[in-house]
Order: structure tokens, then sequence, then C-alpha cells
């Protein structure tokens, strides 16, 4: 449809926002650390952690390329002293944005407690589904404690 300056009008109904999808490294991936065991996940969660882990529970990912260089991290929640909520869908969209073929889940445990409650298993199963169906492979899911303790689904054979 054209208005009466010739100019092309589109009916409101019609009107949708745009969607863009774009990942921008700022340095080459040989400058970001490497992912070769559970120890340097850690140590990668735990310096880049906020300063209150011992107050709420915050749920993290470290985006890797293929060789397990760090693309990236996202603070996916926070939450309360007992728990947050982690949604796959905003992990994935965001794993797909950044072209990255492997993750690493972690979270905190403020109790201390290293031990995965039913709720940490069951969100660990349906990420390695889920990241199946796109090609993405959830590593390894780690629960850190404020104490420095940690405890690592893959190297517990539970992945």
């Amino acid at each position: 449809m054209k208005n009466s300056n010739g100019e092309s009008q589109i009916p409101p109904l019609l009107q949708v926002a745009e969607v863009k999808v774009k990942y921008q490294s700022i340095l080459p991936f040989t400058n970001q650390p490497k992912v070769n065991n559970s120890d340097d996940a850690e140590k990668i969660f735990r310096h880049n952690w906020g300063e209150d882990m011992e107050l709420v529970e915050e749920f993290n990912v470290i985006f890797l390329n293929r060789a397990n260089y760090v693309k990236g991290l996202l603070r996916l929640s926070r939450g309360g002293l007992t728990g947050t909520v982690a949604d796959p869908r905003i992990l994935f969209a965001t794993a797909l944005k950044g072209l990255a073929v492997g993750i690493i889940a972690g979270h905190n445990h403020p109790s201390g407690s290293c031990k995965p409650s039913t709720q940490d298993i069951e969100l660990t199963r349906k990420l390695k589904e889920i990241g199946k169906l796109h090609d993405i492979q959830l590593i390894d899911h780690i629960i850190l404690t404020p104490q420095s303790g940690f405890y690592s689904f893959a190297d517990e054979g539970l992945l």
C-alpha cells in the first residue's frame, strides 16, 4: 500500500519487531582460557562470580568452542537463599547466538553443601537432552560452595 505521497504504508497489524542475532568477540579465542577439566571450570566460575556466593543462589554458564576455549560467560539467573530459576530456553538461545558447541553449567549452594538436589539432577538431565537437539554438548554441571568446594556431574559419571 502507498499513501498519497507515494510512500509505502504498512498496516499496523502487519508491523512487527525486527529480530537481530549478533555475536562479537573482542579477543581472539586463543587469548581466552581453555577448559581441560572440572578444576579449570571451577576456577573460571569462581573468578567471575559475584561477591555474595554465600548469600544467594546464582546460575551461570560457560560457552565453549570446539577446542574448549571459553567464548563467554552468561549470568543466567540470581535467586534467593535456597534456589534460582535457570530457564533452558534463554540458556540455549544464548548458546546458539554465540555459536557455542559446548556448555558448562554452574550454580552455587549458599548452604555449603555440594550435594545435588533432585531439581539439580533433573535440570542437568534436561539440559543434556536439549543440548543434543542443538548439537551443543553439556560438558559438565558444577555446584560450587562458598568454602571453595565443588561437585562435578561429569567427574561423578552423571553425564
